[in-house]
């Protein structure tokens, strides 16, 4: 059953298509509200062309019932700044529209619509504002980011790298799943990519392959030779042993040369390992163990510590958490999403001289969750500030005082007993 409205744009001059899977394989992280890849290739004209694809679940997306089924939609905002992040240089904005033929379709995590928006621009830095809004909500989200469009003078040159989600072939021309996220899951056997190179003559040379993890170690590294034509070249190549990657962040980059060795041109791209079951927000195993504080016994926390590898850590924290599953019955780990929720808004929210989450309202939140009202006193004449937090249900004030006033609040109100038990 066809569970994705089909996205299908045409490139004649590149041989390929962008389109949206029949059956879609990317796993969409809970609480993501939309994912963005941003590709830079020379155009034919000789112009450098910026791709932007924007990828929304399903599940950011409010419907309605219409008959038939259930129809959302969503209006995205493409605002191009020169570097200076105020000059505005280009914007674009498009609507979107999801027709779900039932509830479970439009619910359904694996469920995304993807677009794109093809826009030329001059080679130098420029600062790129994203935004996303839902229809009926109005809600927003939006991404700054900064990003620097190619000049591909002098030749030879690499466009960026493109991660394939998924590829067949249509009638000679390739069928192409951009991974929009990013991300390649642990139990993925392959890693497939695509870029082009442009050259002034028809030359063999020799293309590198590195991946590289946040300590700049080498996990992959093979060269392979290849003869390029004249004008460009479209390159597809598949990493075989992804089993190397583990939890975490990673750079992909792709080097040209010569058959002296000399590095001729590069491009690098950054790419994520995200379990699936694990959230969004885990990107380090370490990390995230040291985080279970306040729902984990010393015992269990040391006992995933003491795994040989990352890859042992994160098999014994996945098993500690189907413990604390309440319903085992379906995929998703109600309790697991919500404590890393909560730690990441502590992150985002609390954090000051350290992570939010080690702070103390960082703690009283990821423990009891969020208050039911919050009284805040900034300004007070004769007392520092302080904030009271509120819990209707347990009957219980907590307050915080920020001594320095430099926004380090400190619990006042001690925690005892049965308030250190994590409350979901």
């Amino acid at each position: 059953m066809k569970t994705i409205k089909f996205f299908l744009v045409f490139l004649f001059s590149t041989g390929f298509i962008y389109c949206q899977p029949e059956n879609p394989t990317l796993y969409v992280q809970t609480g993501v509200k939309y994912f963005q890849d941003f590709l830079n290739f020379l155009d034919d004209d000789g112009q450098s062309r910026v791709d932007i694809f924007i990828q929304v679940p399903f599940a950011a997306v409010q419907f309605e019932r219409i008959s038939g089924g259930f129809e959302g939609g969503y209006s995205v905002t493409v605002s191009i700044y020169m570097e200076d992040e105020e000059t505005l240089y280009l914007e674009k904005l498009w609507n979107e529209k999801i027709i779900a033929k039932s509830f479970k379709e439009s619910s359904a995590k694996e469920n995304f619509n993807l677009s794109y928006r093809s826009l030329k621009l001059k080679p130098g830095k420029y600062f790129i504002k994203t935004t996303v809004m839902d229809r009926d909500s109005r809600k927003e989200y939006f991404s700054n980011n900064f990003y620097n469009v190619k000049d591909f003078l002098p030749k030879p040159s690499i466009s960026d790298i493109m991660l394939i989600a998924q590829m067949t072939n249509v009638e000679g021309k390739n069928k192409i799943v951009p991974n929009v996220s990013r991300n390649v899951s642990e139990n993925k056997k392959e890693i497939n990519i695509f870029f082009e190179i442009y050259s002034d003559s028809s030359t063999d040379y020799n293309i590198e392959y590195i991946i590289t993890n946040k300590d700049n170690k080498i996990l992959y590294e093979r060269s392979v030779k290849q003869s390029m034509n004249e004008g460009k070249t479209q390159v597809f190549y598949t990493i075989l042993d992804s089993t190397l990657l583990s939890l975490g962040n990673y750079i992909l980059t792709v080097r040209l040369k010569d058959t002296n060795e000399n590095i001729l041109a590069s491009t690098s791209k950054t790419f994520y390992s995200r379990w699936v079951g694990l959230p969004a927000t885990v990107d380090n195993i370490d990390k995230a163990i040291d985080q279970l504080i306040y729902i984990a016994n010393p015992d269990e926390i040391e006992y995933m510590e003491n795994g040989k590898d990352e890859k042992e850590k994160t098999k014994r924290f996945i098993e500690y958490w189907k413990t604390k599953d309440p319903s085992p019955g379906n995929e998703e780990n109600e309790v697991f999403q919500e404590y890393y929720g909560r730690v990441n808004f502590a992150n985002e929210q609390f954090s000051h001289y350290r992570e939010g989450w080690q702070s103390d309202r960082g703690m009283v939140f990821i423990i009891l969750g969020p208050p039911n009202n919050v009284d805040r006193h900034p300004f007070e004449y004769d007392s520092k500030p302080y904030e009271i937090w509120q819990y209707y249900e347990i009957n219980r004030n907590f307050t915080f005082l920020d001594e320095t006033g430099f926004g380090d609040y400190r619990l006042i109100t001690p925690m005892y007993g049965d308030l250190f038990r994590y409350r979901y």
